[in-house]
């Protein structure tokens, strides 16, 4: 019982930056190419060149260096400069789940809060990758702010 709560619980991140909530903002959305790692956690790996949130297309995908475009997700909400939700697509073999990214002002900085959640739509072990991988992502990302 507890093994299955563990596996379809919804996935937690914080991290704090020194940055006010209108720059962690663009800095996540806008300059995601500037600290995201693509050399391993993307589709075309250190192919990849940019990574793009296109609010008029409601996407998020990565565009490798030959032109090659790969989708991670559908922008369900956009609420600048607070927060956005993602329906998450990386892999379309497994259900889609959802990635939702909240920013609070926290002193003279920001609190990003990162929830992943539906797991309950996937098979044994699909989350385990991304409990660690979130951390890693949102450790450069503070980095870079």
């Amino acid at each position: 019982m507890t093994s299955q709560a563990t596996e379809t619980e919804a996935i937690r991140k914080t991290v704090n930056v020194a940055l006010p909530v209108e720059k962690a903002f663009r800095l996540f959305t806008d300059g995601i190419g500037t600290w995201w790692p693509f050399a391993t956690h993307s589709i075309g790996g250190e192919a990849v060149e940019a990574a793009v949130f296109d609010v008029e297309a409601k996407r998020l995908y990565e565009r490798a260096d030959d032109g090659t475009e790969h989708d991670w997700g559908d922008i369900l909400a956009w609420e600048p400069p607070n927060r956005f939700l993602l329906g998450w697509r990386v892999n379309p073999a497994r259900p889609g789940t959802e990635v939702e990214v909240r920013f609070e002002p926290e002193g003279t900085g920001t609190r990003v809060e990162l929830e992943h959640r539906g797991w309950e739509k996937c098979g044994p072990g699909e989350r385990s990758s991304y409990d660690g991988g979130w951390e890693h992502v949102l450790g450069k990302f503070a980095e870079a702010a």
